[in-house]
Parts: structure tokens; C-alpha cells; sequence
């Protein structure tokens, strides 16, 4: 069966998912992946984690979409892996659970779970968001690093009664949350490129706050109240905020149309359907240290946009942090690579 669209989309072609990633999300991937290492430690850790067991309770307690089970969303499905160009059309499942939520996950062969919740609030067109939303996170490898968080939280949570080990895992996995939520961010691009309907993932975002009542809510409305939560209040108010996402692996649904928007207003989603965007040849290329300044500088962007007093007390120190940290990158990077060519060259290969 031909992997190709209900409908005439732009296919981008061997898009690499740096493409649509947020500054934040990205700068971390792609330290992870230049990591010597790093795939020989995350399968210790996913020793914690039996995929397999996962994929066979959702076998056992969900419904496979297919050809014959849930038909138009086995081609939302296909459709999204055709659009973003992936090699595998990923399994979907469709468990009953009243709780909106969807997720890919998995790191041999990632698949996506959408909850009956998720499934019965939105129309086609919104479902499609979700879904390019999740093959998003598969196609840059989200779904990897998020069965390590679910491991490590799993870890704490053995480990609460030696105070030194859960402080050190705590702080890793409130790192990897603050990570997650900015590849929520990443994922929202992605699955507008799927469905390359920006309306419909706003409504999608808009239903993720408000429920189903689409006709009770307006857009600009909407948009007020993230600017209104940006601008902040007093002191206390962004303590409060920072302890709300404590735990959060999802930024909140305000902040997440607002960025969205801000990336289409901006001209990028324009210009990756028109193209110019970045393909995965060239991924080996990227630089630690100039994502790391990318990172810096859209934290610091993000600050500058906000009225919130403490963060305003960080602004001009994230400045520093992205000229700084980027120079750090680099010279690791250009010494470990130095090291890896002598070690070659020793060796006569």
C-alpha cells in the first residue's frame, strides 16, 4: 500500500527534525547525540524500562489502529509519516481512558498512544495535529529520552530513602522535565507540518484548556490571557509559577499556543513548506556550541518578552551564558574530537 496523503500536502522531503525543534530542545538533542557513550548507558537505563511488557499491555488493553480498526486515523497516521518523511509508519493505539492525553513511546521501535479522552474531544483535523504532534517526538527521537525520564522517576521513587541519591536524581529529572517541555514546544511545529493546518492545532490547543465548547472561546482571547500570564504580577507570583511546573512534563496550554503562534507569525512555518529548511545529511554537522548559544539566547529571548520580576534579574547573566557556554562547547568538542583523530591515527586505521 502507498504511503501517501488523503490530500495534497507539501512532503518535506529528509526534513531533519532540527528543523521545527525549539532552541532548548535542540541544543540538548544534539549534545545527547554527540555523546561517545551515551547509547551504551541509556540501554543500562532501559533496563528499567521493559518495553516490550508495555507494548504487550497496550496489544492486550487498547485497540491497534489499522485498515480495519479506526481506518481514518491509521491515514492520519500514515499521512503524518509520509509528510515528515519517516522511514516506518508508527503503530497507534487507542486506549480507553476519559483523561486527554496522547504520547509516543519506546526506543526500538517507538509507537503512540491516544486515550478515548484525547480521541472523542477533537475533529479530524485537530486529531491529525495531535498525531503529526507525536510522530514528531519519534522523528527526533523524543520518544528515547522520555521512556529515560520514565525510568529515572520510577528510580526515584526507589530510592526516596537515601536522601543524597534522590537529591542528585531529582535534579535530573527536573532537568529532563524542563527539557520535556520545551520538546512539547518542538512537537506542536511538527505536528503543524503534518497536517499543515495551523487553525486546527489551535483549536486542538484551545480545546486542551477549555473542553469541547469550541464556540465559547475565541482565539485572541486566548493569546491575552498567555501574554497576561507572561507579564507576571509581584515576587510571589513567580515563585508561584515555578513551583507549579514542578513536575510538569507539558507546558500549559496558554503558553503553548502562544508559542505557536509566535513561530507562524514569524515566517518559519512559511519557509519550511516553501523548502528552506535544514535536511538530515546534515545533522553530523551541527554544533554543540552554537546550539547551546541558540538555547541561551531563546531562554533570554523569552525573559526580555516577559514582565515577570525575578526572571527579569537573570537577563542580562543568559547573555553572558550564551556567549560563554557556546566557547565552552566548542573547545570540549574540538579537543574531543583532536583526541579522537590521534587515538585513529595511533592505531594506524
Amino acid at each position: 500500500m502507498s504511503n501517501s496523503p488523503d490530500r495534497v500536502r507539501v512532503r518535506l522531503s529528509e526534513i531533519s527534525s532540527r528543523a521545527y525543534e525549539h532552541p532548548a530542545d535542540r541544543g540538548a538533542l544534539v549534545a545527547l547525540r554527540s555523546l561517545r557513550g551515551f547509547d551504551e548507558v541509556f540501554k543500562r537505563l532501559s533496563g528499567l524500562f521493559n518495553e516490550r511488557a508495555l507494548r504487550l499491555m497496550f496489544l492486550s488493553s487498547a485497540v491497534r489502529v489499522g485498515p480495519t480498526q479506526f481506518p481514518h486515523v491509521h491515514d492520519q497516521v500514515r499521512d503524518a509519516a509520509y509528510v515528515l518523511d519517516l522511514d516506518e509508519v508508527p503503530e497507534l493505539y487507542i486506549q480507553m481512558n476519559p483523561r486527554p492525553n496522547a504520547m509516543a513511546i519506546g526506543s526500538h521501535r517507538p509507537f503512540i498512544v491516544m486515550t478515548t479522552g484525547l480521541f472523542d474531544l477533537l475533529d479530524a483535523e485537530e486529531q491529525r495535529f495531535v498525531i503529526g504532534h507525536e510522530v514528531g517526538h519519534i522523528l527526533s527521537g523524543h520518544a528515547v529520552y522520555r521512556t529515560m525520564l520514565l525510568a529515572l522517576i520510577r528510580l526515584a521513587t526507589r530510592v526516596a530513602w537515601v536522601p543524597l541519591g534522590y537529591i542528585g536524581l531529582q535534579a535530573i529529572v527536573a532537568a529532563l522535565e524542563e527539557w520535556y517541555r520545551k520538546s512539547e514546544l518542538s512537537c506542536d511545529r511538527a505536528g503543524v507540518l503534518a497536517g499543515q493546518d495551523p487553525e486546527a492545532a489551535k483549536r486542538a490547543l484551545m480545546k486542551l484548556a477549555g473542553g469541547s465548547r469550541l464556540g465559547e472561546m475565541n482565539p485572541d482571547a486566548f493569546l491575552e490571557q498567555a501574554r497576561e500570564y507572561e507579564s507576571g504580577g509581584d515576587a510571589r507570583d513567580s515563585l508561584i509559577k515555578l513551583m507549579s511546573l514542578s513536575g510538569q512534563t507539558h507546558p500549559f496550554a496558554v503558553i503553548r499556543l502562544a508559542e505557536l503562534d509566535r513561530w507562524i507569525e514569524d515566517g518559519s512555518y512559511r519557509r519550511i513548506l516553501g523548502g528552506d529548511y535544514p535536511r538530515r545529511a546534515s545533522d553530523r554537522e551541527a554544533k554543540i556550541g552554537e546550539e547551546a548559544r541558540s538555547a541561551a539566547r531563546s531562554y533570554k529571548e523569552a525573559w526580555e518578552r516577559s514582565g515577570d520580576p525575578l526572571l527579569g534579574t537573570l537577563r542580562d547573566v543568559a547573555g553572558s551564558a550564551a556567549s560563554a557556554g557556546g566557547k565552552i562547547f566548542d573547545t570540549v568538542a574540538d579537543r574531543w574530537r583532536g583526541g579522537s583523530r590521534g587515538s585513529r591515527d595511533d592505531s594506524g586505521n
